[in-house]
């Protein structure tokens, strides 16, 4: 019986991002892989576990074998947004197990730029067979369910649109300080209200960009830490949930499966939402990000537009910096962007990120980071606590 291990996040990398019209999935996927062995210091010949999900048949097969990898260990969880931090998960227990000694985490997508040149069209439903049959005659398309959940929030609770509006101005205010950010021009609630409708009562910048890009993170056992150029973020607990197949089974419109996927990992953490330091949201719109704070325990169900709108989400004198790099809203989103959300954490814990780098209190690094993600039409969740080493 092989004694549990401490797990570590060691490398953390982005491929190219944004606009990018001149590689494919597979060479950004590849593109990202080798930034973070470059990372963490380590041959690839160590990886005996590898993850990855959205591109090809069989997405770990072919992936894998592009990249030139033979693992031991696999997974091709899909669960959308959230896929990520639930593979993160599953590495993290399986390096914890003694199943594998270092997983690959690999994700990317040319998902703007196959629009742009013809090669697909806007996704605006997930397709019509099984569950979905008896919503997609309807017109019900994946805007429109979060739209929805968000009108019911804002009937129950009082949310204002101006309030979601907010989140949209936060994110943008921490893009500009992100060089590598796709938007970084500051903007103003009423700039957000006066967009184009997309979904009621989503306008244009109430939604997630569509950009290129990919990423990649490798997790390790304790014993392979000293190997690496880098400093380790340990995986303290994580949790998933999955909640319903269509709108129809979604018990309460203002309540996402982050409320099960938090309370886990922070129980498994050992740590309280209150000590957290930074947090990296899901935000392919705006109502995620405020259900999710929610949720998560670091307001009250209800009280998440008041505890938006005091600028409590912005890495310059925020209370709890959020998605510290821009967000889905601004600097990319490339399609399942939650490994994105593990490589910011990430860099927070390390001090990597420059001018948006969150300080405490006592201008000390951060400590503690959460990074959560959704999927589908809040269908999914996982959250995962990362400790700085």
């Amino acid at each position: 019986m092989v004694s549990r291990r401490k797990v570590a996040v060691v490398g953390a990398a982005l491929s190219d991002c944004g606009r990018v019209d001149d590689a494919t999935p597979y060479a950004l996927h590849a593109q990202a892989a080798r930034r973070a062995l470059a990372d963490a210091g380590l041959d690839r010949t160590l990886v005996d576990g590898f993850a990855s999900a959205g591109l090809g048949t069989l997405a770990p097969v072919e992936v894998a074998a592009y990249l030139g990898l033979r693992p031991t260990w696999v997974d091709s969880t899909s669960v959308g947004g959230s896929t990520w931090e639930v593979m993160a998960a599953h590495a993290a227990d399986a390096i914890a197990a003694g199943h594998a000694r270092a997983v690959l985490l690999v994700y990317g997508s040319t998902a703007r730029a196959d629009v742009r040149a013809g090669r697909r069209t806007g996704t605006l439903s997930f397709g019509t067979r099984g569950p979905l049959q008896f919503e997609v005659p309807y017109g019900h398309t994946l805007i429109a369910k979060y739209a929805m959940a968000a009108r019911r929030h804002m009937i129950e609770y009082g949310t204002t649109i101006e309030q979601l509006a907010e989140v949209a101005v936060q994110a943008r205010a921490n893009a500009a300080l992100n060089p590598e950010a796709m938007y970084r021009t500051p903007v103003t609630v009423d700039e957000v209200l006066a967009g184009p409708v997309i979904a009621d009562p989503f306008t244009k910048l109430h939604c997630c960009v569509r950009s290129d890009g990919g990423a990649a993170v490798l997790l390790v056992a304790e014993e392979y830490v000293r190997d690496c150029r880098t400093s380790p973020v340990w995986v303290l607990g994580s949790g998933e949930c999955v909640s319903h197949a269509t709108m129809s089974e979604w018990p309460d419109f203002t309540v996402s499966p982050a409320a099960v996927s938090g309370r886990l990992a922070f129980e498994r953490a050992g740590v309280r939402p209150s000590e957290i330091d930074v947090a990296e949201i899901y935000d392919a719109f705006t109502y995620m990000t405020l259900v999710t704070l929610e949720d998560l325990g670091f307001c009250a169900k209800g009280e998440g537009g008041a505890f938006v709108e005091k600028g409590r989400l912005r890495v310059e004198g925020g209370e709890l910096p959020v998605n510290t790099d821009g967000g889905g809203l601004s600097a990319q989103h490339p399609g399942m962007r939650g490994l994105f959300l593990l490589v910011e954490a990430v860099r927070q814990l390390r001090g990597e990120c420059g001018q948006r780098q969150v300080r405490r209190g006592d201008d000390t690094l951060p400590r503690l980071a959460v990074a959560s993600g959704t999927g589908g039409w809040f269908c999914s969740s996982g959250t995962v606590v990362l400790g700085a080493g």
